[in-house]
């Protein structure tokens, strides 16, 4: 019994023990995010301070971090609404806000995520409605309206990252340049405002002064001049000297008062002439800063239109380089076809010249075997496949010549035997038999012009009869 009192006791314990480790508590500078199962339609349950308990298996939990982060922003070249580019580097704190709406989407959109990595996310969205909000600022309210300016940053970039859990705690604008150098030509023109406010206001000191000087010193002789009148009012036997005195004083006075008059009118002239020299430094300064903005305007135009003549210069130059070098690789094709061409005709006429060669060749060699190997038989029979054009040719170069004899004469010369032109004649007829009996062994007909061998003619009346004619 004493057992199950004890083992009864460690269960409870147990439980007790498992119970307590389940529930957590949220620090101050934290926020627990309960994912799983959390009932509704939430992806997650925030608890920033006190605890919660985790359901074991259907939940679990992740913490978030309420610690400030800092991020440096170096935006350069941002356009203002008067389209002037500024550069504003400032540096923005920002942390994850216990709003609970914003909370929930933290718990979404960063849980898990390192400090690094929620920084960079930030950053980019900072850079980006930093620029929005100027450029719907003028240069002047972004430097002169610095509690306008930063009203409206902190409504563009809270907006954003509200949306991933974020909200801004400080923002610090460390400077603010313009690439034109218009916020010092501004700062320069309110310089010379102050410093001819302070001249125009020192010049009408200087007049009240004087004034108040000139008005002293004429009420100071009135009265001396009054206090010796009464005096020599008594004096009965003074009293042309009193009159006379009293005229000078009173001529005095007016002196007096006359140099005072002038004074004053010195003083007014010498204020209008300062006032003046202010009005035109002053107009001066904003001449030089609008011809400054201006020549800003111009070189920033001068330099856009530069770079888009080169860009068009460089495509051109691409393009005619494209075009030369597609010229250049078609006049190498046409050049290699050509020499192909020409390559090939050569080698089909050399062939042909080859093919023509061997077969005169071959018959030739035909030629030499038909004549019994004895080559000058073979060379009669080429002799006589020309004759016929030797003969056309011998025709055509007297048939226009008229005579009406011919005679010609044959010494014999050159021959020991008589006649070259009978020699030859002789010669001929004797080897027409040999002709004629190995061209009709081959089956070969000779032309008529030679006649026909037969056993039963004298072949001393066929070369007598050659001869007669």
């Amino acid at each position: 019994m004493f057992g199950l009192i004890i083992a009864g006791a460690l269960v409870l314990l147990a439980v007790f023990m498992f119970i307590a480790n389940q529930y957590k508590r949220c620090p101050s500078n934290k926020i627990i995010v309960v994912y799983g199962k959390t009932g509704g339609e939430r992806t997650a349950k925030c608890v920033h301070g006190g605890g919660t308990f985790i359901i074991p298996l259907i939940q679990d939990y992740g913490v978030l971090s309420l610690e400030p982060m800092t991020t440096d922003i170096d935006l350069k070249g941002a356009l203002s609404k008067g389209n002037i580019r500024v550069a504003v580097p400032s540096t923005f704190t920002f942390g994850i806000s216990t709003d609970p709406t914003i909370m929930i989407n933290a718990a979404e959109r960063l849980l898990g995520l390192s400090k690094p990595d929620v920084i960079n996310q930030a950053s980019d969205i900072i850079l980006g409605q930093l620029r929005l909000a100027i450029a719907t600022l003028t240069i002047e309210e972004i430097n002169q309206d610095r509690e306008k300016f930063l009203e409206q940053i902190n409504a563009n970039v809270n907006t954003e990252l509200n949306k991933i859990g974020l909200e801004i705690i400080n923002v610090n604008i460390k400077d603010i340049t313009d690439e034109s150098g218009y916020i010092d030509a501004i700062g320069k023109k309110a310089a010379a405002e102050a410093i001819n406010k302070a001249k125009v206001e020192v010049a009408q000191q200087e007049k009240l002064g004087a004034v108040g000087e000139a008005s002293a010193n004429k009420e100071k002789e009135v009265q001396v001049a009054e206090q010796a009148a009464q005096t020599s009012i008594g004096k009965t036997n003074a009293e042309k000297e009193q009159r006379i005195k009293t005229a000078e004083l009173e001529a005095q006075a007016v002196e007096g008062e006359n140099i005072s008059k002038a004074n004053i009118a010195e003083f007014n002239a010498t204020l209008a002439v300062k006032q003046a020299d202010a009005f035109r430094e002053g107009e001066v300064a904003k001449a030089n800063a609008q011809r400054d903005v201006l020549l800003a305007q111009k070189e920033q135009e001068e330099a856009k239109l530069k770079k888009e003549e080169l860009a068009r210069q460089e495509v051109e130059k691409l393009k005619v380089q494209v075009q030369a070098d597609a010229e250049a690789e078609r006049q190498r094709r046409i050049a290699l076809g050509e020499a192909d061409a020409i390559k090939a005709k050569y080698f089909a006429e050399a062939e042909g010249i080859k093919a023509v060669l061997e077969a005169k060749a071959k018959g030739y060699e035909d030629l030499v075997k038909i004549s019994n190997n004895r080559p000058e038989i073979a060379t009669s029979f080429l002799m006589i496949e020309k004759i016929e054009k030797i003969v056309e040719k011998q025709v055509d170069a007297i048939k226009n010549i008229k005579f009406d004899k011919i005679t010609v004469w044959d010494g014999g010369s050159g021959s020991p035997n008589g006649s070259t032109t009978a020699n030859f004649m002789k010669d001929l007829i004797k080897a027409l038999p040999a002709m004629h009996d190995l061209a009709g062994q081959a089956g070969i007909e000779l032309p008529q012009i030679l006649g026909k061998v037969d056993n039963g003619i004298d072949e001393s009346k066929v070369v007598s009869s050659e001869s007669d004619k």
